[in-house]
């Protein structure tokens, strides 16, 4: 594929069955990692809906926090320079903290969003592969009077036999660079059982990011060919 994947989002959220939400829980094991180890969030708040876990960030439009609310544990990494072992990690041992204190039983779902950039290997304009590499487009969008500043496609692939995660794709151009192509896995997974491990959240995340840089990655360079003058 010769790509070079520049991953600039992770979110994954564990949903449980509804709770009040105890930020004291939160604020027990945000003081706990303080006291054993440098902690992967240096702050601690209390909103309405629940405590929050974050990192301070300087550049725009980044985050780096860990959400607990009544139904769910949201854990969310943008434009940090986290990777998919380390946020893999990360979530991982926050969940089996956190559910040894709430006596979690049960996350009734699992979902993961990676958002990866790349740079085609033949075109220097992300829309013109997708418009004529991928699409095999000519004139056709003259029919709107304008031309598209984004172009993409979705692909979504449900749960089967043998299968049971869901997948939806999508495949666009990137409004901040015109060079890049912007990819998003939307994954869901079935439900987790605390008494048998968590390992499995972990898991769960690098299957998201699999098949985005393996899967995903494969299908685009199809298209990717060198065209002809």
């Amino acid at each position: 594929m010769f790509y070079a994947p520049r991953t600039i989002a992770f979110l994954t959220e564990l949903i449980h069955p509804p709770a009040q939400p105890d930020p004291a829980l939160i604020q027990r094991v945000h003081n706990d990692l303080f006291q054993t180890r440098e902690p992967a969030y240096k702050s601690f708040t209390v909103t309405p809906a629940g405590a929050v876990l974050s990192n301070p960030v300087t550049r725009p439009g980044a985050v780096s926090a860990a959400s607990f609310t009544a139904d769910r544990m949201q854990f969310r990494e943008e434009l940090s320079s986290l990777t998919v072992d380390a946020f893999a990690a990360q979530v991982r041992d926050l969940c089996e903290r956190v559910t040894a204190l709430a006596k979690t039983q049960v996350f009734t779902a699992q979902q993961v969003t990676i958002h990866t950039l790349i740079n085609p290997r033949h075109f220097r304009d992300a829309r013109e592969f997708l418009r004529g590499g991928m699409f095999g487009f000519d004139r056709e969008t003259e029919d709107f009077g304008r031309d598209p500043h984004l172009l993409g496609l979705r692909l979504v692939f449900p749960p089967s036999e043998g299968q049971p995660n869901a997948h939806a794709l999508r495949v666009e151009s990137y409004n901040d660079d015109v060079r890049s192509l912007f990819i998003e896995n939307q994954a869901s997974f079935p439900p987790i059982l605390v008494a048998r491990g968590l390992d499995v959240v972990a898991d769960n995340i690098h299957a998201a990011y699999d098949f985005l840089v393996e899967r995903a990655l494969t299908f685009v360079s199809r298209f990717d060919t060198r065209q002809e003058a």
